[in-house]
């Protein structure tokens, strides 16, 4: 088996066991603010100590972070604390798989905005998935106990929430990759650590300085929390660097592809944890979903 493979499944259930413990911290003590400086909050630490580590045992110099580097960084580290803030909000709107469902037309709408900014061609297959993926998001749009049209509901809060939050990690994927490339040609491994070490350290200092201007009540929270918030800030920070390492491993869109493997966990964690029931309708939907995603990186 590839290695590329096991690192990949192993992201895609870091990332769901610290959405998870996410949804459980905002849902009882803190709000979908702290429960996102949590993660950043506890897993700058473990980046640091893993970057150092690196430095004394690996005979690696620190490369030179430049401009364009802090450029990308901020504007990844800025859309994914936005898009982690959308996601945790929407936990308390909709059930825990369809919201991570929600979050994953991230890959749906890469490709719409790579066409709009930067003038990229979408085969007549990418085209296909798009509209299917639509139609999920239709089909989830409506909450199981509303009623009329569609695009009544197209426009609800949980709908703007998770749109929005793809758009935003579509934004953040894009820079983090950006910042990466411009560490030069060293080791795949190290330029990820260097860069998420330099994002999350980024992360932490601005949501710490506005919280502290406009909730500190919230980062008292956080500290009292910190029997929960060491786990989120531990699996933040694994299945962040499994994502970039398994890029740097193989072709992202088999990557991604592989990593759809979330959906089918979501949905186990919404059922056995949260004891949360989901509809057929929901099951369709997400279903749906999932195929258009997985059409839509194998046409790429």
């Amino acid at each position: 088996m590839s290695l590329w493979v096991p690192v990949t499944l192993a992201a895609a259930g870091f990332q769901t066991v610290r959405f998870m413990l996410q949804k459980s911290l905002s849902t009882t003590r803190l709000t979908a603010a702290g429960a996102t400086f949590a993660r950043f909050a506890y897993s700058l630490p473990l980046a640091l100590l893993a970057l150092v580590l690196a430095l004394l045992f690996s005979g690696l110099s620190l490369p030179e972070l430049s401009a364009g580097f802090w450029l990308f960084a901020v504007a990844g580290g800025t859309s994914q604390i936005l898009a982690t803030i959308c996601v945790v909000a929407l936990f308390k709107q909709r059930n825990f798989a369809v919201g991570i469902t929600f979050k994953k037309t991230e890959v749906i709408q890469t490709a719409i905005v790579g066409f709009l900014v930067l003038g990229d061609q979408v085969s007549s297959g990418a085209l296909v998935a798009i509209l299917l993926g639509l139609a999920a998001v239709l089909l989830l749009s409506k909450p199981p106990e509303g009623q009329g049209a569609w695009w009544q509901h197209l426009t609800n809060r949980a709908s703007k929430l998770g749109l929005g939050s793809g758009v935003l990690f579509a934004v953040s994927s894009v820079s983090y990759r950006g910042a990466s490339l411009q560490l030069g040609d060293i080791d795949a491994w190290f330029r990820a650590l260097v860069t998420l070490a330099a994002v999350v350290s980024f992360q932490f200092i601005s949501m710490a300085l506005w919280l502290l201007w406009r909730d500190r009540a919230e980062l008292r929270a956080v500290w009292e929390t910190r029997n929960t918030g060491v786990f989120v800030g531990l699996t933040s920070l694994c299945g962040s660097f499994c994502w970039f390492f398994a890029f740097t491993l193989q072709n992202a869109a088999y990557v991604k592809a592989l990593g759809q493997v979330e959906l089918i966990l979501s949905l186990l964690a919404s059922i056995l944890f949260f004891r949360e029931t989901i509809t057929r309708r929901e099951i369709a939907g997400m279903t749906l979903l999932g195929i258009s995603i997985l059409a839509l990186v194998l046409a790429i």
